[in-house]
């Protein structure tokens, strides 16, 4: 019998994931699947989580509980609907992730990664992206936190990326013969919300250090996910391990974060991103 795999079990946990919608939070889904725990999602887009869902039950069987909410998570008040139905269902909430972004991708074509400068960057777009990055992680912190601080027991899971830890690198974003008024790049907003959630879980891994709760971040980078191949040259050739990240080398790392594998890790910065950061 093994003395330590247990540890890894989060059986019956009930785990909140934020952004649960989208390809991120389909591998924290999958973490939970692992793990035997209950998936609750948020997302303001419904689509995505019922793809996640179908997704779900097809890989891990019908009787796997993976339950979604449409919600702004900016909205304290609707939060706090979600966390007395969950506890009125469950009786506790154990696990919070929070993974909710405005996320400019190169694979999509988002509104905040588009060719602009700094100086011409809206206040508008800052403002979104602050509200749902940092704001919303606040919230759900502070809304299902409480609920670990009265039980006296829970994880939360912080996203970052490796822009926490470093700016972009804006050459990767640019397009050979465009004039520059017509270059895209990463957005200022999408490194302050990432650094600012690192911030975010030092402070509340102290705050609650003595309450049974415990926090970390997570920073995974370099997602391999359909980007053109001129851009996933650029980024590889950044990265020591001389590729992007796999979805699938996301998920261990996930369930061990949320798991009491981790009991003695809070505060902690975890880093996934074949050593780019190390350069």
């Amino acid at each position: 019998m093994s003395r330590y795999m247990d540890r890894f079990s989060i059986e019956n946990k009930v785990c909140v994931v934020t952004g649960g919608g989208g390809l991120i939070g389909m591998k924290h889904t999958e973490a939970i699947m692992e793990g035997g725990g209950i998936a609750i999602l948020l997302d303001v887009v419904p689509t995505g989580m019922e793809r996640v869902k179908d997704e779900i039950r097809k890989e891990y069987g019908e009787d796997k509980i993976v339950e979604s909410y449409v919600v702004d998570i900016t909205d304290r008040n609707a939060l706090e609907k979600i966390r007395d139905e969950l506890l009125e269902k469950y009786g506790h909430i154990d696990v919070l992730i929070n993974n909710a972004a405005n996320n400019p991708k190169v694979e999509s074509k988002s509104d905040n990664l588009k060719a602009m400068r700094f100086h011409d960057f809206p206040v508008e777009l800052w403002n979104q992206d602050i509200a749902v990055g940092l704001t919303g992680a606040m919230l759900c912190a502070q809304v299902f936190g409480k609920v670990m601080e009265d039980q006296k027991s829970g994880v939360i899971l912080n996203i970052s990326s490796d822009y926490g830890l470093i700016a972009p690198d804006q050459r990767i974003y640019r397009k050979e013969g465009l004039p520059e008024e017509q270059q895209i790049i990463k957005p200022v907003s999408y490194s302050v919300v990432k650094h600012g959630i690192i911030g975010l879980t030092k402070y509340l891994a102290v705050y609650w250090a003595d309450k049974g709760i415990r926090v970390n971040t997570l920073c995974p980078a370099s997602l391999s996910n359909g980007q053109d191949e001129e851009f996933v040259s650029k980024i590889s050739k950044l990265i020591p391990m001389g590729r992007m990240s796999k979805p699938d080398e996301y998920v261990c790392t996930v369930l061990y974060m949320i798991s009491d594998a981790t009991t003695y890790m809070t505060g902690s910065t975890v880093i996934l991103d074949g050593g780019r950061t190390s350069w």
